[in-house]
């Protein structure tokens, strides 16, 4: 970071002494386009139209008019995004988008966030599906590859990714970016074709200018640690004893049990003394962030360069991100008709990650003895941190983006070339010592990387036949190469504490001979050592046509139809055929041109059809061997005979043959409308979007071995409503007052299911049709029976929980069927993971030289399961279980929750009370945040006064995170999975407090 600060001295240096005063800017005259595609460089000085950058950026904009008017696009500046101390692009835009609806599972920095736009297009049934229902992001038109959910294939749980598992677009320093804009329907993505499917986030980045300039934005900050209410053993104790009160005579429930150790002994200062664990887990930590760009140039060649370090210490756990980033951006204009533009991104990302237990368990695919978990003094838990101290668990990511692009332009034609390259790799290192698992050291390695290569070729023609009429021609081809890969070992008990790697034998000729122990592990046993390797590739051909036609500046129409071949397809529906059309009428041209008042009135429509690809390239190949995975979670490969064999796909599923392409189709109507001078702004859509022919793997084949079949005929429809709504409600001479509404209400419904089924059970889940994808499939609890003699009884016979009597102490479920059993034939389904209305409120005040600005974001309509509450009450069948979810955290000793309205159940009954599959858990997890306020200052106009070169010179300060109004009772409402599940793993998103100053000379 200092030597960026030395950077920043020496620019300004330059600036102030060297550089010429800029000269006198114009003003670029258009009405119908409020900010250029190219946003400095059209701000620029007037230039000739023949032989300057500038006439690239007008014929954009042209393209770009047309373009907003048919799409239910949203786009914003990101100046007020950029003063967020966001780690992630996710961060930055939750709650700023209509539509888009973002997950926060956790406040660690640099964990995996989730982002659906317009509703998710299929049910989250696991992680796999998490990944392919997530938007495209798009960054200087390079479509940004991610993660691929494969890795999963040989982990036994799925709560972190093998590897580094860092949050790819905590790549993206906003303080580079120019624009960033929202693509919900098929008139926006159609140009990304399927890629872009569940939607497109497009990133433009600050582009070159032909004046030099110098911009600098800092900020530095401190996350809060939270108040919590830490328990003891002793308090525990009292917890449980309730229980033992009701139903027990003699302190135990049967001669088999056996109470845990910890809590046996209350005069055990361990676990029964203070609990003073929290110094040691949460934290008051720093943040800071610094980008330093400068830019200049001609109208013939111009560039940006800018370097960033961004670091974000976490509230918990000792985690945290460090970020350095690096772009650059230069546009040459040889002669008048080619222009040359290229971009680079780079970033490095360094990560400390959680210590939790069950992260930890689920790399090791191996459990210790759990019956006495950590102790919540802080002398005892600092010596558990000194032996995970003795280890080390780094992780590092690297990514770049770049791309070259050439642009002819000749006369009406104008042909288009780039290369874009998209390049991102992880590692992470692993040693834990000894000390940690009942004297078993453990090492990995991991490496893995992603690579997006992609040509895209374009010619277009503008033909304008008179005044009325104007269309613009437009062929296009592209080709996308995507590879993903990984390298993955670990190894068990190794030597000694002090050799932390698995070294392996290097030489490959011993004593004059081949070495038959090249490379064999020397510090890990060789039987105990596991090695991975897996590669899939991905390749996209499109072809694609559009025609664009404008009449009388009123009536607007656009078509385009794309050809797209996918090597995830098979042989048999290798292509697919994607058709789109998109239409506007400008209602204020038509027939409100003399009105004072409405400014703008445009009424506009797309409706269309766009592919989608198969995520895995294994549903290309229909019936395939491979390796299986053996109980321990490694792969093994089977032998006969002595000689190695594969076999079916079992654990993977069967792929027949006949496997078409899934597709999406689309309706979209909407209305933007502007009034009083522009000061109020509406944009409203409502859309359909019906996701069809999509793969779900549906339990069959269990007689052959198999343990899924994938087929496709899943179908998803979501309807909903996109509002947005912007008004400057006060505008006097020094005093502003500007309030902008978005929101997103949708719905969704399963509307087909494979062999026509009418419902399907997936582990927990009831995929029904008719009935919304993201609902919970629970047992409805009415209470509990105190009595045995409040049992029903029908001629004769007891309820039964799945053949189990119920009895006193047990809870009252509905029989909704009334056939006297409790079975799955009872539940119900209840409550939506995805919330029914979600959006933010923005309010910008402005007094002279001062701001103020507030911003409100909420979900309505959300429930979700407090999972970490049933955990805590079923404390019998979950203590000292060598399995997930018996592992007990340090923050086991936090009180978190309010316990008394939950009924006491027998904890000892074997139809478990206070299982999860009940309603007894389903919480409202609506609410209300005030995100973020900041108060700032313009300090530059008072400088230019006394003759100091600088445009601007704003500071600012902000409080983010300030308070969550909710009436759910765990820990936050926002830290939960695409599961709905809230499992207490979350770390809490902090309250942060930052200073921070914007500069530009």
């Amino acid at each position: 970071m200092r030597y960026l600060w030395l950077c920043f001295v020496f620019f300004v240096a330059i600036q102030l002494n060297v550089l010429a005063a800029p000269a006198s800017l114009k003003k670029l005259n258009t009405t119908t386009f409020n900010h250029s595609y190219l946003q400095d460089t059209t701000k620029r000085k007037a230039l000739g139209e023949e032989d300057s950058l500038r006439q690239d950026s007008l014929s954009r904009i042209k393209i770009k008019t047309i373009y907003n008017k048919l799409s239910a696009n949203t786009e914003k500046e990101t100046e007020n995004l950029s003063m967020f101390p966001a780690v992630s692009l996710q961060q930055y835009l939750k709650g700023n988008y209509a539509g888009l609806y973002i997950q926060e599972p956790s406040g660690e920095p640099g964990s995996m966030q989730n982002m659906f736009i317009r509703g998710t297009a299929m049910p989250l049934l696991n992680k796999k599906d998490l990944y392919a229902a997530q938007p495209l992001v798009v960054l200087d038109g390079i479509p940004l590859i991610m993660e691929h959910p494969f890795a999963y294939d040989i982990q036994q749980y799925d709560f972190n990714r093998i590897g580094p598992a860092t949050n790819l677009l905590a790549g993206i320093d906003m303080n580079n970016i120019a624009s960033v804009e929202v693509l919900k329907d098929l008139a926006g993505t159609v140009a990304y074709g399927p890629r872009g499917v569940n939607g497109v986030i497009v990133l433009t980045s600050k582009s070159p200018g032909n004046v030099r300039r110098i911009s600098f934005n800092s900020y530095i900050g401190m996350v809060q640690k939270p108040t919590v209410n830490t328990i003891n053993g002793k308090y525990e104790n009292e917890f449980r004893q309730r229980f033992y009160d009701i139903y027990t005579t003699n302190g135990r429930y049967s001669d088999d049990e056996e109470y845990p150790v910890y809590l046996s002994d209350s005069l055990n200062n361990v676990y029964s003394g203070k609990s003073n664990w929290t110094d040691l887990y949460y934290r008051n930590a720093l943040i800071y962030g610094i980008n330093l760009g400068l830019s200049g140039g001609t109208d013939r060649a111009n560039f940006r360069f800018s370097l960033g370090n961004t670091k974000s210490e976490g509230v918990a756990d000792q985690t945290g991100l460090d970020r350095y980033s690096a772009m650059f951006n230069i546009n040459m204009r040889p002669v008048k008709w080619l222009l040359f533009s290229a971009m680079i991104n780079a970033n490095r990302i360094n990560r400390d990650r959680n210590r939790s237990l069950r992260d930890r368990f689920a790399q090791l695919n191996y459990f210790p003895d759990l019956s006495a978990p950590l102790a919540p003094n802080k002398d005892y838990y600092a010596s558990y941190l000194s032996e995970y101290d003795k280890g080390f668990d780094d992780n590092k990511t690297n990514a770049i983006q770049g791309y070259a692009k050439l642009v002819g332009t000749f006369g009406k034609l104008k042909l288009s070339s780039a290369f874009n390259v998209d390049y991102n790799e992880g590692y992470r290192d692993i040693f834990y010592a000894k000390g940690l698992l009942q004297g078993n050291s453990y090492a990995s390695n991991f490496y893995g990387f992603n690579q997006r290569l992609m040509m895209d070729n374009k010619a277009s023609y503008n033909y304008k036949l008179n005044e009325d009429h104007d269309f613009n021609f437009t062929l296009g081809q592209s080709m996308i190469w995507d590879i993903y890969k990984y390298n993955n070992a670990y190894a068990y008990k190794g030597a000694n504490d002090y050799i932390k790697i698995n070294l392996l034998d290097s030489d490959p000729i011993r004593d004059g001979q081949l070495n038959p122990d090249y490379l064999t592990p020397k510090a890990f046993p060789r039987e105990l050592t596991y090695r991975f390797l897996d590669k899939t590739e991905d390749n996209l051909l499109t072809f694609s046509g559009k025609v664009d036609y404008a009449f009388q500046n009123k009536y607007f129409l656009s078509a385009t139809l794309r050809l797209d071949g996918s090597s995830n397809a098979q042989p048999t529906s290798r292509w697919f055929y994607s058709p789109v059309l998109s239409a506007a009428w400008n209602i204020k041209n038509e027939f409100l041109k003399d009105n004072k008042s409405i400014d703008d009135v445009i009424l506009r429509a797309s409706v269309g059809r766009m592919g989608r690809t198969h995520v895995y390239d294994n549903y290309a190949q229909g019936p395939q061997y491979t390796a299986s995975v053996g109980y321990t979670g490694n792969l093994t490969v089977p032998g006969y005979n002595a000689f190695g064999v594969l076999t079916r796909s079992y654990a993977f599923g069967w792929v027949g043959y006949g496997v078409p392409w899934a597709y999406t189709d689309q309706v979209n109507v909407g209305a933007d409308v502007s009034m009083l001078k522009n000061r109020l702004r509406l944009s409203l859509d409502v859309y359909s979007k019906t996701d069809k022919n999509q793969l779900i793997a549906l339990p069959s084949y269990a007689e052959y071995g198999y343990k899924q079949a994938i087929e496709s005929g899943l179908s998803v429809n979501n309807t909903g409503v996109d509002l947005t709504v912007s008004a400057l409600v006060i505008n006097k001479n020094k005093f502003s007052w500007n309030s902008a509404l978005n929101f997103n209400h949708n719905q969704n419904q399963l509307k087909a299911l494979p062999r026509g089924l009418d419902q399907i059970v997936i582990g927990n889940r009831l995929l029904k049709v008719g009935e919304a994808v993201d609902q919970y499939w629970l047992l409805e609890n009415e209470g509990i029976y105190t009595a045995d003699a409040q049992i029903p009884v029908v001629n004769g016979q007891p309820l039964k929980y799945n053949g189990t009597v119920l009895k006193a102490g047990d809870p009252r479920w509905k029989d909704q069927n009334g056939d006297n059993v409790i079975d799955e034939k009872d539940k119900v389904l209840k409550g939506n993971m995805m919330p029914g209305l979600s959006g933010g409120f923005d309010n910008a005040f402005k007094y002279g030289n001062w701001s103020l600005n507030t911003n409100l974001y909420f979900n309505l309509g959300r429930k979700l399961i407090n999972q970490e509450m049933a955990n805590r009450f079923d404390f019998v069948n979950r203590e000292g279980n060598s399995e997930v979810n018996s592992v007990k955290e340090i923050t086991f000793w936090e009180k978190r929750g309010d316990y008394s309205k939950y009924p006491l159940y027998n904890p000892w009954s074997t139809v478990i009370p206070y299982r999860v599959d009940q309603d007894l858990f389903l919480e409202n997890a609506s609410f209300l945040k005030l995100r973020s306020v900041a108060v700032g200052y313009e300090l530059g106009n008072l400088l230019k006064r006394k003759n100091i070169k600088i445009n601007k010179f704003f500071v600012y300060g902000s409080v983010n995170n300030v308070f969550t109004i909710t009436p759910y009772t765990g820990q936050d409402p926002e830290l939960v999975g695409y599961d709905g599940l809230d499992t207490g793993y979350g770390q809490p998103i902090p309250r942060t407090y930052t200073l921070g100053v914007k500069m530009e000379l």
